[in-house]
């Protein structure tokens, strides 16, 4: 079997490349390791930056997302109870949606069964070699049977513990990576939100964050310590400690229930040099991840495969390898800088236990930096809302 392009993974960034690309008439099948229900099963994010959004409508999935979804013109942040507004839309002028990874992965899949283009789930064993040249191969399992697909180019898109960043020589690829002391204890439960938009909070007892899903289902998350346990947090240990860190009036209005998923998230920032290594190019999580802080890891797997696309399309319309020659630069232009950004949300607004009272009044000069400037508040809604370089 051979095709033009092989995608590995088919979560949004692998799915997102395939309508892309199918859109332009290149053949791509993807493989996927998983079956369709535990890829769906994921509870992932559900902040899209303005450009993703319009993406997905330009590829003919964003019906569901313009009737479900909710367009959120701000964000919220608290200091020790204080408040502050992040008006978006006043600001600069752009807005975010709140429509769940999930629901996302669902409307690119359903659009992928209606077209009829190629995708494998269930798929063991993948493997990839070749890819120095221009006959790249693709190896898999499925009921017991061994498949061999050819391809020109293969795209990673199977997130950070993946076969394709795995495949890559060790002297040939560098990585940077930070391991933040903490985690989101994260509680999905069928409860309107508290709030119409999400809060971000700091407090000295640990960050805290009201998010949602949907107008009846609400996510939120609390800071705890790298090595605790779901089975340590009760619901009523959750919900008291939730509503401690949070300003007194939005506590007051939180509406509880019996969480329907809780988990424990660990924060990493983490990026790998270069992105292209022959044939195989890497996206998403298979190329960087940033703390879920800055609602950035959708957004940075879209921009990614959007610029991949435009390469592979420039390749075969153009007889080009302009695009493909830069893909690794331009990737990383757009990785570094919104990996800065989440490490910076991250730094203002979580406790960190070596940085003490000096560390606290930082974040708190920070916090009333914001406060006291419109253009500390616009480089905050031009990074939150996606960046868009002139």
């Amino acid at each position: 079997m051979r095709t033009q392009v092989a995608i590995i993974g088919a979560g949004p960034a692998g799915l997102t490349l395939g309508r892309l690309l199918e859109g332009a008439g290149i053949d791509a099948v993807i493989i996927e390791r998983r079956s369709a229900d535990y890829v769906l099963g994921r509870i992932r994010a559900g902040v899209l930056e303005q450009s993703s959004a319009e993406l997905l409508r330009e590829i003919g999935v964003g019906e569901r997302m313009d009737c479900e979804g909710i367009i959120h013109e701000g964000c919220e942040l608290s200091f020790d109870g204080d408040m502050l507004r992040i008006d978006f839309a006043d600001l600069i002028d752009r807005t975010v949606m709140v429509y769940g990874q999930t629901e996302v992965t669902r409307d690119l899949m359903d659009a992928r069964t209606k077209s009829g283009a190629k995708i494998v789930y269930e798929a063991e064993n993948v493997e990839i070699s070749d890819f120095s040249g221009k006959n790249s191969v693709v190896t898999y399992q499925k009921n017991g049977e061994t498949f061999r697909l050819a391809a020109d180019f293969i795209a990673g898109c199977d997130g950070f513990h993946g076969v394709s960043r795995a495949s890559v020589p060790a002297d040939a690829i560098k990585t940077f990576e930070r391991i933040y002391p903490f985690g989101w204890l994260g509680v999905l439960v069928d409860q309107p939100p508290v709030a119409e938009e999400l809060i971000y909070a700091h407090h000295h007892r640990g960050f805290a964050l009201c998010s949602m899903r949907s107008q009846t289902r609400s996510r939120y998350y609390v800071q705890v310590n790298a090595d605790e346990k779901v089975e340590d947090w009760s619901d009523d240990r959750f919900w008291d400690e939730l509503r401690a860190r949070l300003n007194p009036d939005v506590a007051e209005a939180l509406k509880t229930g019996i969480p329907i998923e809780k988990s424990i998230a660990p924060l990493r920032s983490f990026v790998a040099e270069p992105l292209r290594f022959g044939s195989l190019f890497l996206t998403g999580d298979a190329a960087h991840i940033v703390p879920p802080t800055g609602a950035k890891g959708l957004n940075m797997a879209i921009h990614d495969v959007k610029v991949l696309a435009e390469a592979l399309i420039e390749h075969y319309d153009e007889k080009s390898s302009a695009g493909i020659d830069t893909y690794s630069a331009r990737v990383l232009e757009n990785t570094w800088r919104t990996e800065r950004f989440s490490w910076w949300m991250t730094t203002l607004l979580h406790t960190f236990p070596e940085s003490g009272d000096f560390g606290r009044r930082i974040q708190r000069a920070d916090f009333d930096y914001l406060v006291a400037s419109r253009i500390a508040r616009q480089s905050l809604a031009e990074n939150y809302t996606g960046f868009e370089k002139p």
